[in-house]
């Protein structure tokens, strides 16, 4: 299997506890496992059941959560390969302008390793927590990729959005990456055309194995981009496989098979397997790499 694609390790937030050697011994430990990257989901604020009996939402208060930017920034320094990514930055619940300027300063301590997914999320809870808008995220959001990319780009921007207003003003250190690869998560039509207008790449999570569903939604993916006068080539797309794959075995033909679809990223979940220990997901991860070397010859 060439470079063409990459694999990674999802951060297993919600597992690893409070103790920053285990946080540490992680990151650590997928570098010198030969992963290329590592991704960190985000959430700010978890909802509290008790007063909410109609709750339906996948996390909630007792869910652990580090955000992200201040995580990578240790784990910059803990490493000196891997890619930082994150999956998703819940974009539209934060200000933009701070956003770019967090960004921009992780690139730079990272040297050039960070790639930042970003989402519109689905906890309300969250947006009324942070004050912010929750009804118009989706279209916000593209206005925030427009601005961010701005300001990573120049010393100084002028710029007169629907949302956003900045006279002459830029942030210093500018990143190393000029853009910062912007990568965007969901699964709904309107995310889709957004993927192919604006995004360097897709990040996918719902979509347990490459087949024909999967096949239509690239597909019209793809068909945004054109529309937008991209290259679909330039688009990246990034897909998930869990610990139950590895050990059941079915990892490596996942990984095969979403290769064949065109898949540039493919990484490895281990949260939700049963592990108590980050011993536990050290080991699912090594064992995801070695059969995926065995059965595709990394």
């Amino acid at each position: 299997m060439g470079k063409l694609l990459k694999l990674g390790v999802i951060f297993p937030q919600t597992e690893i506890g409070t103790n920053p050697d285990d946080v540490r011994e992680y990151a650590v430990a997928a570098e010198a496992l030969g992963f290329d990257y590592l991704l960190a989901y985000d959430h700010v604020l978890g909802a509290g059941r008790a007063t909410r009996p109609d709750w339906d939402g996948p996390y909630s208060f007792e869910d652990s959560f580090y955000e992200p930017f201040v995580l990578f920034s240790h784990l910059a320094a803990c490493t000196s390969s891997i890619e930082l990514a994150t999956g998703v930055v819940i974009l539209p619940q934060r200000q933009t302008a701070l956003v770019a300027k967090q960004a921009a300063t992780l690139d730079v301590l990272s040297g050039g390793r960070l790639r930042l997914g970003i989402g519109t999320g689905w906890n309300e809870v969250e947006y009324q927590g942070l004050r912010e808008v929750f009804n118009n995220r989706g279209i916000r959001s593209e206005e925030q990729i427009e601005v961010m990319r701005a300001l990573w780009s120049n010393e100084l921007v002028n710029f007169e959005g629907r949302w956003h207003s900045i006279n002459d003003a830029g942030i210093n250190p500018l990143p190393v990456q000029r853009p910062i690869p912007v990568w965007i998560g969901g699964n709904n039509e309107r995310v889709f055309r957004r993927i192919g207008q604006v995004a360097d790449g897709w990040i996918s999570t719902n979509f347990p194995r490459p087949d024909d569903h999967a096949r239509r939604i690239i597909d019209r993916i793809h068909g945004y981009a054109r529309d937008a006068g991209r290259d679909p080539k330039v688009i990246g797309l990034e897909t998930w496989v869990s610990a139950h794959d590895v050990e059941s075995g079915r990892a490596a033909s996942k990984v095969a098979g979403w290769q064949e679809f065109g898949a540039t990223h493919v990484g490895v979940v281990t949260m939700g397997a049963g592990y108590e220990s980050v011993a536990e997901h050290i080991k699912a991860i090594d064992n995801f790499m070695t059969e995926v070397e065995l059965r595709l010859n990394c």
